[in-house]
Parts: structure tokens; C-alpha cells; sequence
């Protein structure tokens, strides 16, 4: 392993890191069992935070975001993966409390790491990434909770970001009606690419009236937006139906009555990709690879290098990104 790496290395404080393109001493990577050349990183909301310091997330400096890597591993000292197995991590505290995938090598402990499935190549998990693998995760809450495909349209919200792309290929190769909100009209006939039946407006999502309750219209709905779309959305989701919350774009903070929830059954289902266990993992990854792999991964996903990430974080941040930007790392 190289004794210096190229990296994107935040520096400053937790409240006003900045962030540079530079020299790494590989010396200085974590003391965990797994090190791994980093093929690739996706970039993720999330990254996006962290490196504006919104929340003030890191506050250990310097450090290395990169919420998700795939890449070979170089050597494990706990022997659990083999030299040159090819593998990915999402979640834990990569990229956040820990060095992540912005950076040429990494090192994490064993229970972090995913052998890549069968079916996938390192881009292409990356292009899933933690996006979409919170958009499976999604998927699997939902169906546990009795979701079936024709009990009703699912609505998407969010739907050109990471995990809203992914998740209209997802619930649409599972053969549900999937309806996507958007509020960028010009990326319609992109969405019905992926596989929505139908788009909308995010306007057509507010409702400023004081009724508890409106008509029962989704049977089912990802929201990656929180706020007044999510009280929508509860007020709107049939009986028994699920609302997967996974994200908040729009706002951390909603409010609302018990009515859907005692009158309807409706389910809020919080979906946390960061601490989820092993075996769900597996079970996301090993779906996303096999007969809901999805179709368009070269579509959905953007390659970029290090010297184009900063902009594409601010991008992201204002929320003028479409599908998913994958980072590439030098050989």
C-alpha cells in the first residue's frame, strides 16, 4: 500500500469544515481489520452535510468523508476476507465518526463489510449505494408489513434524487404502480424511464386545509422529504397501508393527528440504512443483485473524479442533483 493516497480531506471545525483534494498519509487510516483499495464512492445527501458541516456531524479533523466505498481488499487481519475479494461497506460510521470512501484505501472492522453480490460490479453497487440500498430496505419494511403489488399506486416522493430513482426501478421490477413526485417537470419522461406510470407535481402533495383525514389514495409511499409532505401522505395512504420515512429534504419536523394511525391502520415506517443488521443487508443486496437488479444503472449513475467532487456536493446540497453521482478513485 501506498505510503500517501489522494483523498478529499475536510480540515477546520465541526461547524465550518473545508474541504480540499490532497495528499493522505495512509499511515494515519483507522487501526481496524479490513483495508481496502477503494474503487469506488458514491455521494450521498448525507456526504453533502457532513463536508457543509450542517449538524456538525465530524468533529474529529482531518477526516475523510465517503458514507459508501466498494472496492478489493488489500488485507485483513482478521482473515475473515481474502486479498483481492472484491466487497462494499455502506452505513455504521463511515464517512462520519470514521475515515470514509473519498480517499484511495481505507481500513474498517470486519463486521462493516459486504462481500459484493453476485450480479453486481463495484460501479454498479456504488451507483445503488446507500441510496438505493435504503430504497430496498424500503422495499423489505413495507412488504413486511402486508404491502402486495394491486392494492394501489405507490407514491415516491423525492423522486430524481438517489434514493427516489432507485426506488421507482425497485417497486416498479417488483410490479407495483408507481407514481412519482418531483418538483422538476423537466425530468418526466426520465422518470417514466425508470418506471413510473405517472408523475406529478410536488404541489399537487400540499393540502392546507384542517382535515385530519383525506381521501384514501396511496397504498403505500416512500418519502424522502419529510414535513408537510409526509403529513400529506399520512392523511392519504389507504387502510393498512405503510409509509416508508427515509429521508428530509423538505424538513426534519412534521405534525399531524393519531387519526390515520387509529382509524386506518396506517404504518410509519422509519428506515435507518446506517445500523441495520447483517442479515438484512445480505437479504437488500442479494435482491438488488438478482431479479430486482436495476435496469438502468448507466442512466441513474454519473461517474465523476476528486477534482469534480466539491461542486457536485454543493449540487447535491441545493438539491439540483438527478439519479446518483458515483466517485471514481485513481488506480
Amino acid at each position: 500500500m501506498k505510503a500517501a493516497m489522494q483523498a478529499y480531506v475536510l480540515e477546520g471545525t465541526a461547524d465550518a469544515p473545508k474541504g480540499a483534494v490532497t495528499a493522505f498519509d495512509t499511515a494515519k487510516l483507522p487501526a481496524d481489520d479490513v483495508t481496502i483499495k477503494v474503487a469506488f464512492s458514491g455521494i450521498n445527501y448525507k456526504d453533502a452535510m457532513v463536508a457543509a458541516g450542517a449538524g456538525k456531524m465530524v468533529r474529529n479533523f482531518p477526516h475523510i468523508p465517503g458514507i459508501d466505498l466498494s472496492g478489493e481488499v488489500v488485507e485483513d487481519a482478521s482473515g475473515t476476507f481474502r486479498a483481492g475479494q472484491q466487497v462494499l461497506v455502506t452505513g455504521y460510521d463511515l464517512g462520519v465518526g470514521h475515515l470514509g470512501g473519498y480517499g484511495q484505501f481505507a481500513r474498517v472492522p470486519k463486521g462493516w463489510v459486504v462481500p459484493l453480490p453476485q450480479g453486481l460490479d463495484l460501479r454498479e453497487a456504488m451507483v445503488i449505494g446507500t441510496a438505493g440500498f435504503t430504497a430496498m430496505m424500503s422495499l423489505l419494511a413495507m412488504e413486511r408489513n402486508g404491502l402486495k403489488p394491486g392494492q394501489g399506486p405507490i407514491l415516491i416522493t423525492g423522486a430524481t434524487g438517489g434514493v427516489g430513482s432507485i426506488a421507482i426501478e425497485l417497486f416498479s421490477r417488483a410490479g407495483y404502480d408507481v407514481t412519482a413526485s418531483s418538483g422538476k417537470p423537466d425530468m418526466t419522461d426520465f422518470l417514466k424511464t425508470l418506471g413510473a406510470k405517472e408523475v406529478i407535481g410536488r404541489e399537487a402533495l400540499l393540502d392546507e386545509s384542517k382535515r385530519v383525514m383525506l381521501k384514501e389514495t396511496w397504498a403505500g409511499a416512500v418519502d424522502n422529504v419529510g414535513g408537510t409532505t409526509l403529513e400529506y401522505l399520512l392523511r392519504t395512504t389507504k387502510g393498512w397501508g405503510s409509509v416508508a420515512l427515509c429521508g428530509l429534504v423538505q424538513s426534519p419536523m412534521y405534525s399531524g393527528s393519531v387519526y390515520p394511525f387509529i382509524l386506518r391502520g396506517v404504518n410509519l415506517l422509519g428506515i435507518d440504512s446506517v445500523n441495520c443488521p447483517m442479515s438484512i443487508r445480505l437479504e437488500g443486496w442479494r435482491r438488488m443483485a438478482g431479479p430486482l437488479k436495476p435496469r438502468h444503472l448507466k442512466e441513474i449513475g454519473k461517474t465523476i473524479h476528486l477534482a469534480d467532487l466539491p461542486a457536485k456536493l454543493d449540487e447535491i446540497l441545493k438539491g439540483g442533483a438527478r439519479g446518483r453521482y458515483v466517485l471514481e478513485l485513481p488506480a
